[in-house]
């Protein structure tokens, strides 16, 4: 059964006028299917849907982001990869059901897969805790991404989750230092580490394992550092000012595309990616292997400090780039002309000011 959001509610009614045409058997026994009504449907169907995506606001892309049938990590994973090794266990504690991970290859190269599952039901979706990793989880990766890093395989990643599990057990085994020790794994690997955004990316959970060379998104899928609730919650002592919270926060791709917080949008089908999940699969298939040769002829010092400038770039104008003087070391900052420029008005703007009042009054004597 098809599950249908609160501005589908029109679209909800032509589809069930659809499947009702397409039942040979009306009131009166077994009667003809009227194709060309069908046809005509469904092609306001397909225009509704256009029209309604096309013009979502962040709250409603919330909701399509968090849709029940939209296709998550397990399913992208089967329909991409070949030979998928599953991993299990953090060799401390035990395994995280709530996070996929193992060795596959796509286009005939081993890499890397990680994904945040959900479930597909209820009782898949208790098991995997509704994609809220514990500790064991990220010390899981953290564990497969030294491995990969050890013997040279790309890693990729699939990010849908509300947030990391805030359970008392959890914060008991460490669930911060988890946190920041798998965001400092992604940041210190010397592979190319690539991370999709498939729905929800919600918090410290997701940027664990989004602190990537490329980060992508699904066109309705969010990235945020906070729920809409949640945020309204903290601002406005409101949860209902959802909307205006998701607003606020640009936590839509084009949005985070715009701050270069992300590096790519991958568009979805019409409706969504729950309506055409082969369609979406092969398109994040695409992208994956696009990316990946893009590392191809990258040194291990390259593909680091690629990934270091693209984070200490979020903010500014033109960010870091290594320094090429042989007697410096590390990276340097590198500002735009006009913001140096401003910085240098800033920091003597005394001078600047008694200069001007200098010039001033020499006109003013001069003239009168």
């Amino acid at each position: 059964m098809k599950n249908y959001l609160e501005f589908e509610k029109e679209i909800k009614t032509l589809e069930e006028e659809v499947d009702n045409l397409k039942s040979p058997f009306g009131s009166e026994g077994i009667s003809e299917v009227d194709t060309k009504k069908i046809k005509t449907t469904q092609e306001e169907i397909n225009e509704k849907l256009k029209l309604t995506y096309a013009n979502l606001n962040s709250w409603q892309k919330t909701l399509v982001a968090r849709h029940e049938d939209r296709p998550k990590a397990n399913f992208y994973i089967n329909k991409i990869f070949n030979q998928f090794t599953l991993l299990s266990g953090d060799r401390y504690f035990g395994d995280d059901k709530s996070v996929i991970a193992g060795f596959g290859l796509i286009d005939n190269r081993s890499v890397l897969v990680i994904g945040q599952e959900k479930g597909e039901d209820l009782n898949t979706r208790i098991e995997r805790n509704f994609g809220m990793m514990r500790p064991e989880g990220y010390r899981k990766c953290i564990r497969l991404m030294k491995l990969a890093d050890r013997f040279q395989i790309p890693v990729v990643t699939f990010i849908d989750t509300p947030g990391a599990y805030p359970g008392i057990g959890a914060e008991q085994r460490g669930q911060a230092s988890a946190i920041a020790n798998s965001i400092e794994c992604s940041m210190s690997l010397t592979v190319p580490n690539i991370s999709i955004i498939i729905g929800e990316g919600g918090s410290g959970g997701a940027i664990a394992l989004a602190s990537s060379n490329k980060v992508v998104m699904l066109e309705n899928s969010i990235y945020s550092v906070i729920s809409p609730e949640g945020c309204a919650s903290i601002l406005w002592r409101d949860p209902s000012k959802s909307l205006e919270a998701a607003e606020a926060m640009k936590m839509t791709s084009k949005d985070l595309l715009k701050l270069g917080i992300i590096d790519e949008i991958i568009p979805e089908p019409i409706g969504g990616a729950h309506r055409n999940p082969e369609a979406i699969a092969q398109d994040i298939k695409n992208s994956i292997i696009k990316n990946l040769l893009s590392f191809e002829n990258f040194s291990k010092e390259e593909v680091y400090d690629h990934r270091k400038a693209k984070f200490l770039n979020i903010g500014r104008d033109q960010g870091f780039s290594k320094s090429s003087s042989l007697d410096e070391t590390g990276l340097s900052y590198k500002g735009s002309s006009i913001q140096k420029i401003k910085a240098h008005i800033l920091k003597n703007k005394l001078l600047y000011i008694g200069v001007g009042f200098v010039l001033i009054a020499g006109l003013v004597s001069i003239l009168y």
